[in-house]
């Protein structure tokens, strides 16, 4: 199970480990000193040739609509003695980290993300358990913004952004979830607000 920054719980992740799944989540500065620690933890690392440390390492490149991006990740285990034991989460077996350096316009870029995981070290399994996320999260932005013009709202006054964001992402569930009209998801909103009775039916899925 793959999830973002925002899952980074100690009540999520012993939910998981609970159902005998795997997790891998992102780590954001909001958990303080974990974070910190997972940062210290790759720099060192990088800066000794990973020397004494049990890792893993995966690279991927992809070239497309005039961007070149190259991607480096990189797992650490046997990570017990290398994180104080406020660290240790249930099943926290390994933590990864991902460096994207893109290519576009003459102009580079570089991103690096750290990870928590209960899978062992296994870079290439992390990688495209990442990638598979990401395709995920981009499909349903793009979704979004098409269909439900995300990327235009101009609310930006106290919860009503969150707010309207969990709205939109409720009206994309129900209406993927009705299949009766085979049309897509912007055509089934039109149909919505034009037929109060296949409205109705859609809110009957909620």
């Amino acid at each position: 199970m793959t999830i973002d920054a925002i899952g980074c719980q100690k009540e999520i992740v012993k939910l998981i480990t609970q159902q005998n799944a795997d997790y891998v989540i992102g780590l954001k500065k909001n958990q303080g000193n974990l974070y910190d620690e997972v940062e210290k933890l790759f720099s060192s690392g990088i800066a000794t040739g990973f020397e004494g440390i049990a890792h893993s390492t995966y690279k991927t490149e992809e070239t497309g609509h005039g961007r070149h991006e190259i991607r480096n990740y990189v797992m650490f285990s046997q990570i017990e003695s290398r994180l104080n034991q406020d660290s240790i989460w249930s099943n926290f077996n390994s933590v990864g980290m991902v460096e994207s350096v893109r290519l576009f316009n003459g102009e580079t870029t570089v991103e690096t993300r750290y990870f928590i995981s209960s899978l062992e070290s296994d870079a290439k399994q992390f990688g495209n358990s990442i990638r598979s996320h990401w395709g995920i999260e981009n499909s349903l932005h793009w979704l979004l913004d098409v269909a439900l013009r995300e990327d235009d709202c101009r609310i930006r006054k106290d919860n009503a952004p969150h707010n309207f964001a969990i709205l939109r992402h409720i009206a994309v569930n129900l209406l993927t979830q009705e299949k009766r009209v085979k049309r897509g998801i912007k055509n089934k909103q039109f149909l919505a607000a034009m037929d109060n009775k296949y409205l109705l039916s859609i809110l009957a899925l909620a």
